[in-house]
Order: C-alpha cells, then sequence, then structure tokens
C-alpha cells in the first residue's frame, strides 16, 4: 500500500564511526525536518549543507558523493539513503561533522536501528510520488539499468555476474515494501576483492574498510571467519545500494526498476536520463482522505511541476 502522507522521524538520534573511504572518523546526528524538506546533509564542521538530490551529485564511482557548487562534499551516502526511502521516511536532516558517512558495519542495519530509536511520524502534507511513465534505459558495455512504468509501487529487479567462485550470477526481485527492506536488504553489507586493495588505496579509497565493515573476497572465496549473513548476500547489498541511489530522484517511485551488472554510476545515470526526460514522468500526490479509514489502496492525482525535474 502506497503511503498518504509524508513521513519524518519522531526524535533525534546519534550514530558515530569511520568513513569507508576516508578512513576518518565522523559522528552524525539524524533529526526530524519539516514536510517537503526532503533529506537535507548539513556539515557542522564547515557550517554548510546540501540537499539530497539529482543536482547535487558530484561524483557515482565507488560511492554517491553530494555537494553544492560552493559546498563541501559528503560521501558515501546511498547506505543512509537507502535506509530512508526503505522505510518511508520524506523528510529528516542530517548533522555530520566528517566529509563521509559511517559505513559502520558496512550495510543499513545500523541506519535501521536508529531510525527504530527515533520513530517515524506522519506529517499533516500528502505524500508526492514520481510515476514512471514511459522506459528509461542506460546501457553499458557490460550491463544496463532501466525503469519501466509499474503503478503498484516500487519493484526491485537486480542482477549481478562476477567472475569469482563465491559470487557468480545472483538476482534479487521484490516489489519493495518496509517490511522487505528489513528482512530482506538491510543487513546486506558491502564487498570488495583482496586484489583491488593496493589500487584503491593508492586512489585514496578504502581506507577506513575492514573486515568489520567489508565482505573480503580472497581467490579462495569470502575472508571473514563470520560468513555470509545471506547466501546471496552479494546481489542483495546491490540491491540495497540502488535503492539508496535511486532516492537522489528526491521522491518515491513508483516503478520497476531492473538492472544488470550495474553499480552505483549506472543508477544515477539511469535517474539522471529519467529526470532529463519531461514526458517520462509525472508527479502524483496522494489525496488524503477527508477522515482516517482502513484502505487498501491510497487515491493518486497529478500535480503540476515546472519541466526542469521534481526535486525542485
Amino acid at each position: 500500500m502506497n503511503a498518504v502522507r509524508q513521513t519524518t522521524l519522531g526524535d533525534d538520534v546519534t550514530l558515530s564511526g569511520v568513513g569507508v573511504h576516508s578512513g576518518k572518523m565522523a559522528q552524525m546526528h539524524l533529526s526530524p525536518a519539516e514536510a517537503d524538506t526532503g533529506i537535507v546533509f548539513f556539515r557542522k564542521d564547515t557550517n554548510q549543507s546540501v540537499r539530497a538530490c539529482r543536482g547535487a551529485v558530484r561524483g557515482s564511482d565507488l560511492a554517491t558523493v553530494l555537494r553544492d557548487s560552493d559546498g563541501p562534499a559528503v560521501s558515501t551516502v546511498e547506505h543512509l539513503l537507502a535506509c530512508f526511502a526503505g522505510l518511508g521516511v520524506d523528510n529528516a536532516r542530517v548533522e555530520i561533522d566528517g566529509p563521509e558517512v559511517p559505513i559502520l558495519d558496512g550495510s543499513a542495519g545500523d541506519f535501521v536501528a536508529a531510525v527504530d530509536e527515533a520513530g517515524i511520524v506522519e506529517t499533516g502534507h500528502a505524500r508526492r510520488y514520481l510515476r514512471v511513465l514511459k522506459p528509461i534505459r542506460v546501457e553499458t558495455e557490460t550491463g544496463f539499468g532501466e525503469l519501466v512504468p509499474y503503478d503498484m509501487g516500487f519493484r526491485l529487479e537486480v542482477e549481478i555476474d562476477f567472475d569469482h567462485a563465491a559470487i557468480g550470477r545472483q538476482r534479487f526481485a521484490a516489489t519493495m515494501s518496509p517490511d522487505v527492506f528489513r528482512k530482506e536488504l538491510a543487513a546486506a553489507r558491502t564487498f570488495g576483492f583482496v586484489s583491488d586493495v593496493e589500487r584503491l588505496w593508492q586512489a585514496g579509497y578504502a581506507l577506513g574498510a575492514s573486515l568489520d565493515n567489508t565482505i573480503c573476497l580472497g581467490d579462495e572465496g569470502v575472508i571473514n571467519t563470520t560468513g555470509l549473513r545471506y547466501a546471496d548476500e552479494f546481489v542483495r547489498h546491490k540491491a540495497l545500494d540502488a535503492i539508496g541511489d535511486l532516492a537522489i530522484g528526491g521522491l518515491p517511485l513508483l516503478a520497476r526498476y531492473r538492472s544488470y551488472r550495474g553499480g552505483h554510476k549506472l543508477n544515477f545515470a539511469v535517474v539522471d536520463a529519467l529526470l532529463s526526460d519531461r514526458s517520462a514522468f509525472e508527479i502524483v500526490e496522494a489525496r488524503i482522505p477527508a477522515r482516517r479509514t482502513v484502505s487498501s489502496t491510497a487515491g493518486l492525482v497529478a500535480v503540476a511541476v515546472p519541466a526542469y525535474a521534481p526535486e525542485l
């Protein structure tokens, strides 16, 4: 069932940890925000803010990086954005005293626990959705990503194919809901290969990676002594990443997203292609009933928006 009203956090909550790429410690404070705010990051160390939206994306290689034209960068936002989108949190303020969102255990599990501690509350404002009207597809040399119309909510179909015995070809598909996100995706951790470590370090990445926050793969398989949380944890984490990357669109999606051998860059490219084609989407607003009733569906009405993008 699609939610009718926008939501925000019920209280403040604080987390802290190391950034997986920067290796720097950061403390992060999540707090409620007014309706129509979206997700806003505020760098306490520089006194500047940036909204999580398409126009703020400045990098999408190994992580999603946000920055306004004259503001600081906030990187590796995808797991936190996936948590907000997966649980249905529309508005929140994220204060952080460093350049990178803490990786914590490499999944969205600790973010989910933090949101549960804070609680989720409704606002009095109607929720808006980004409804896909026609297929949008982006292809690479090895894979593709596409959004197609799907009015039953947001459906995710992600497939990966790695030339490694521990991974191989894996597929995850589900129509998303907070319950599905909690049970099927939130605990899936990021992963990497021992063979790539030296190259990443030299490029300034993975400086905070460890067996505590990353599934590490050697030639013989998974190095972590704790093993995997799901037999197909790799594709589940890629699905989690996709949810966070697609949240850059600024509104919850009414669409089906399919990807093969995707990643942050491809996910964002699909969002960018969608929002670049005004005929490919519309903004629909949930109709708030005059009185509270139990219903299996929420009425949606189209609303007028500027031609440039829903994020503004």
